[in-house]
């Protein structure tokens, strides 16, 4: 479909590559365990999982800084589980969780299959919404930096996704134009429909089990890319 007409390809990181819900997992299993917080993890899990989706639109909406998502979400969880964690126990988690998030580094299925399949015709790049030092991090203990030649984070552009300059900032430093480009991610208001005002092509990978829609075509699974590249 977009063989002939795409040169680069843009990637989201978490949700998209990175799968963000076993790894944050895996973190959330390892520090309130070692910090001994009395909460069950599945129940933490559980109230956490909507609370940081819901932190995270404030922030990509510039309605809250870094430090207030780190803590909040946290905060907020807390008290949907009605356990009465401190602010002292709470900081200290949440700078836990920075340091220990990227040493659990699983992929989404087909992840690394379908970057050998892409890598060879095309010059691959990502477009992060996260924290600079802690995408990197990622990127890097994954095994995936050697795919990309530009990686975008939001830090580094000074806005977050969906703002144009994020993907204009992209397109510039990988040196091509948005009609030969493709974005691929998880979220429709940041990926897709913010990539799509620029003008690039977009493909939807239905990481949440959305509901259909007419933007862009729709993936289920990362192998998928295949019918498209």
């Amino acid at each position: 479909m977009y063989k002939e007409l795409i040169t680069d390809v843009f990637f989201d990181l978490d949700h998209t590559l990175w799968d963000f819900e076993k790894n944050s997992a895996l973190t959330f299993t390892k520090i309130l365990e070692e910090n001994k917080i009395g909460v069950k993890v599945e129940d933490f899990l559980t109230a956490y999982i909507p609370i940081n989706h819901q932190y995270w639109k404030l922030f990509r909406e510039e309605k809250i800084s870094k430090e207030d998502l780190r803590f909040q979400r946290l905060r907020t969880t807390f008290k949907t589980i009605d356990y009465n964690a401190t602010d002292k126990e709470i900081n200290l988690l949440a700078a836990e969780y920075i340091n220990h998030l990227s040493s659990f580094n699983h992929l989404f299925p087909s992840a690394i299959e379908i970057l050998e399949h892409l890598k060879p015709n095309y010059k691959l790049h990502i477009i992060t919404n996260g924290f600079q030092d802690v995408q990197n991090k990622k990127i890097r203990n994954s095994k995936i930096d050697n795919y990309f030649d530009v990686i975008v984070d939001s830090e580094m552009a000074g806005v977050k996704k969906p703002n144009p300059y994020i993907f204009e900032l992209a397109l510039q430093k990988a040196n091509t134009k948005a009609d030969k480009s493709l974005m691929i991610g998880d979220s429709l208001e940041a990926d897709i429909l913010g990539a799509k005002l620029v003008g690039l092509h977009a493909l939807h990978f239905n990481a949440h089990q959305e509901p259909t829609h007419n933007h862009c075509a729709i993936i289920n699974s990362l192998d998928e890319i295949k019918n498209y590249l």
